[in-house]
């Protein structure tokens, strides 16, 4: 059962994305900023599979996230979710063949599929 790291500073969404990728049959762990995400990445006996990350949070942001916890964990695959996807698509530090770029809003259905598409890959 793959394991997913979800960082989303908004609580509404970070309960969405949990309980849909919990309906998919997926262990997720919830935490509302990078910081926090970054220590579980480095605490945790969880062997994450997926970070799904938005990019624009509180303290440290989805993409250094993303940059420090690949670092610490190589095969950890990185979705990104943003409101900003212009942005984001433009961003010269984000691996754009290792990471996936979901732009909000978006269906949980589509989250489902791309997430399960990740991890297969």
């Amino acid at each position: 059962m793959p394991h997913i790291l979800i960082a989303e500073d908004d609580q509404s969404m970070c309960s969405f994305l949990s309980l849909a990728l919990e309906k998919a049959g997926h262990t997720t762990k919830a935490v509302h900023n990078g910081t926090d995400a970054l220590e579980e990445i480095k605490t945790s006996k969880l062997p994450y599979d997926l970070l799904l990350t938005d990019i624009i949070m509180p303290g440290i942001d989805g993409i250094e996230l993303s940059d420090k916890a690949t670092k610490l964990k190589p095969t950890l695959k990185v979705m990104f979710i943003t409101g900003f996807a212009a942005v984001a698509v433009g961003r010269k530090d984000i691996d754009h063949e290792k990471a996936k770029i979901l732009s909000k809003p978006f269906h949980l259905k589509d989250l489902v599929e791309q997430v399960e598409a990740m991890l297969s890959a």
